[in-house]
């Protein structure tokens, strides 16, 4: 029998990360994965392998749309697909290794196994090998999240996919139909159109990615479509045909009214993520969820039971993996008598398309919602001179500032390597600052992120470029 001061079940980014800081302080920890490899659905089947085809794929269309224009003559590339997984999975095998060393070099105990709270204390872990029972002071829920259903559809991973599915499909789609216009179905459904399926995006809201700023996510469809993208929003899906050679789905109004059918070769479903608790024995040992299925907890991570904790997908929050990993550090340092704290008003999201889309803070919706004055300040890539070289001039920055005080509320940028750009925004913003820092900050020419301060100078109104 083991003795732990922690073990985490899960080892997501949110679980491996919180193991290593609770090793750092200190405790004696243990980590509990299901799978035969670490790092979750984020290393294995999510992040790490998207991006693999992401860069690919925008690479194979760079070289078959753009390098003749920069005076490159290649000809046209050819697709050898099944090498194209074999890079996507080596850059897995290799960030899945990077954990397995992580953990042995913070003497952090890999119990491999499905694992259940049996009581406070006791987690049990049924392996290969039987069933071990693990004592610990403390437990943390880091089982993340699967993908949600939809209602009379049934997933087989072959030609009705998930995402798993979808990173890992044999041949490339005539026509793939993404339900979902949030962002894992526009980042797959930009990976297949660029390696040459049609793609139609079928979305319930009347609008894609929710949640974003609605001014950006006009601009980021419109830039989409001229990608080739089709968009039929507020549409639901009702179901989809197996029996014949294609599939077909029937989709109608969100607001009903009459159907319509799309053929397609594969659909991939991608409507969201939900909490992944099942097995776990919450239910037993008391652990309160909420109508969502996520586990409640309260500001130090902390269940209504003594000693079991939750972090990332699980609770509530947005389900991304740097929140998690946040998280998961701030519990650990609990544990460990520290003061950890997540500032969830400065977390990030990205939407790795391309261009990209990020966005850190409140969208304009938000602060009308909230009564708060505000102050814009916008600028667009085509004004930026790296952007016009590069021939990157899709998109643009917009900074949200309080119009009292001038403090950063929400910075979105819509443009080529956004999701770098926006860690600018969030080191500002975890400091506190105005557009006015922004603005008096040197930025180095000629770069893309001189449009953040371009846009942090058009909130006075007072931008140099245009």
């Amino acid at each position: 029998m083991s003795v732990y001061d922690l073990v985490v079940i899960g080892t997501g980014p949110g679980g491996y990360v919180c193991a290593i800081r609770a090793a750092q302080l200190g405790l004696k920890t243990a980590v509990v994965e299901k799978r035969k490899t670490l790092g979750g659905t984020c290393l294995n089947i999510g992040c790490i392998p998207s991006k693999a085809l992401l860069h690919a794929s925008e690479l194979f269309d760079e070289a078959g749309h753009g390098f003749e224009a920069m005076g490159i003559k290649v000809g046209k590339p050819k697709l050898d697909l099944a090498a194209m997984m074999a890079f996507k999975d080596e850059g897995v095998d290799g960030n899945v290794k990077g954990v397995e060393f992580l953990m042995k070099k913070n003497k952090i105990d890999v119990h491999v196994g499905t694992g259940r709270i049996a009581a406070p204390g006791k987690v049990e872990v049924t392996g290969e090998a039987g069933v071990t029972t693990l004592d610990t002071k403390a437990i943390v829920i880091a089982t993340g999240s699967e993908v949600a259903p939809l209602k009379g559809v049934t997933i087989d991973e072959q030609r009705i996919v998930s995402s798993t599915g979808a990173l890992s499909l044999d041949k490339v789609p005539k026509k793939l139909l993404v339900v979902g216009a949030g962002v894992i179905g526009l980042e797959l459904g930009s990976v297949w159109r660029r390696l040459g399926a049609e793609v139609e995006v079928v979305e319930f809201l009347d609008r894609i990615v929710p949640g974003i700023d609605l001014e950006v996510a006009k601009q980021f469809q419109r830039i989409l479509q001229k990608q080739g993208f089709a968009f039929r929003l507020s549409t639901k899906v009702t179901g989809i045909d197996t029996s014949g050679a294609r599939l077909k789905a029937t989709v109608e109004p969100a607001a009903g009214g009459d159907a319509a059918t799309i053929d397609c070769d594969v659909a991939l479903i991608a409507i969201g993520r939900v909490p992944y608790t099942q097995g776990l024995g919450l239910e037993a040992v008391g652990v309160a969820l909420d109508p969502r299925g996520r586990v409640i907890t309260d500001a130090h991570f902390a269940t209504n039971v003594p000693g079991i904790y939750a972090i990332g997908d699980v609770i509530a929050g947005p389900m991304l993996a740097h929140k998690a990993e946040d998280e998961g550090v701030a519990v650990a340092e609990i544990l460990a008598g520290k003061a950890g704290h997540v500032n969830y008003d400065v977390i990030p999201g990205v939407v790795y398309t391309s261009p990209e889309l990020a966005s850190v803070g409140k969208s304009e919706e938000d602060l009308k919602a909230a009564g708060i004055a505000y102050n814009v300040g916008k600028f667009p890539f085509t004004a930026n001179g790296r952007a016009k070289v590069n021939r990157q001039t899709d998109g643009f920055v917009k900074i949200l500032a309080d119009a009292k005080t001038d403090r950063v509320l929400g910075v979105h940028i819509l443009g080529a390597d956004a999701g770098n750009m926006i860690a600018e925004a969030a080191v500002a913003m975890e400091f506190g600052a105005s557009s006015e820092d922004i603005a008096r900050t040197c930025h180095a020419h000629p770069t893309l992120p001189e449009a953040v301060k371009e846009a942090a100078l058009a909130v006075e109104k007072r931008a140099l470029h245009m």
